[in-house]
Order: structure tokens, then sequence, then C-alpha cells
């Protein structure tokens, strides 16, 4: 699939076809994480792009953050601009051969960038990485697009279907803090993984 191709990948970054990248860390992203007193988490953001969330996070106190994506291109501009950052924290790698423990799982556009036929093997996906009462936070959009993505829209009652079998839904509501530009068309959510 084109969308798992690091050229296709790569090629948007170097024509500037970067529509999901706001800039700035992600607004309910950065919030939650100012909510959080234990810094030591392990933590995840795949397809993390330009990684702003990451930088931020770094900046907060998160030590053990790790930033993941299929183009190495991001990666490189985001060590580029943080040279204190490890680089055994950056993976080079498709998501769906990624190994590794988490307790936070961070999602900032990457659910949205995958071709829909992947979105039950990204719930399940998601379950594996994270330790057990992990959780996977952030935002999904909750609109149709009209033309050919990515990104590929959706609604709230789709992903019901996919998560349920692995977590419990500790939020899973419009979002309040989204930026200007997608306020009213994104969903926040909190998932802990289950057990069963």
């Amino acid at each position: 699939m084109q969308n798992l191709n690091e050229n296709f990948w790569s090629s948007r970054y170097l024509t500037g076809t970067t529509g999901w990248d706001i800039g700035s860390p992600s607004p309910p992203l950065y919030q939650y994480l100012c909510q959080i007193d234990t810094k030591t988490l392990a933590v995840l953001v795949p397809g993390a792009g330009n990684a702003y969330e990451i930088a931020a996070a770094w900046n907060l106190g998160f030590k053990n953050i790790h930033l993941l994506d299929i183009s190495l291109f991001p990666i490189k501009n985001f060590l580029d601009i943080n040279p204190s950052f490890p680089t055994g924290q950056t993976h080079h790698q498709d998501f769906f051969e990624h190994q590794g423990r988490y307790d936070l799982i961070l999602e900032q556009t990457f659910f949205c960038a995958l071709d829909p036929e992947l979105r039950p093997l990204y719930a399940k996906k998601m379950h594996e990485l994270l330790k057990p009462g992990g959780r996977l936070v952030g935002v999904l959009f909750d609109k149709e697009f009209d033309k050919t993505g990515p990104p590929f829209g959706g609604k709230k009652e789709e992903y019901r279907g996919y998560f349920e079998p692995y977590f419990t839904f500790e939020k899973f509501e419009p979002c309040y803090n989204s930026i200007p530009e997608r306020m009213g068309t994104e969903l926040f959510i909190n998932f802990k993984k289950s057990e069963s």
C-alpha cells in the first residue's frame, strides 16, 4: 500500500505537502502531557513526523520518549533541531514491525494517514505495544473527507468497533481544545489497555 511506503511519505516532506503538520505541538496532546506527574513513563509517538509533541514532552521532563516514523527525512530534521535527543530513541521503521513496550502511546494524525483497511491491525498493534494498564491517548478525525486520502476520515461508531476488543474507553468524546481549523471535527481518546 502506498501509504506504508517510505518514498511516498518522504516525497510529501520534500515537496512540502504536509497538511497534517500544524507547526507546533497539538494542544490536546500537550495539555494532556502537562497533567502527567510521572515523567518516567515509556512513551511512543508513531508516525511522529516533525515530532513537535516529542520535543515538547522532552522539555517537560519525559526522557523515555520514542519517535517512530517510516520516513527518515523528518527524523533527521528532528535530530538536527534537537541534537541532545538520544538517537537510540528514534526508530526509522514501519509501525507494524516495531517491537517495544510502552506505558503511553500518543496518537496525532497517524491513524488517519493509514489506509482504512489497516485500522483493525492498528488497534491490535497498539494493544500489543502497551504494557498492562497502558494508554493510547490522542485525537482522531470525526469527519469524512471529500478527497481520497490520506488523510482518511471516519466516525466514532466505526472506530468503536476497532478498539472495543482491546481497550476500555476512559475518554471518547468531542475534543474541546482542537486547533481552530479542526474545531468540531476531532475526537479526544484516552483508551486503557484491556487485559482480557
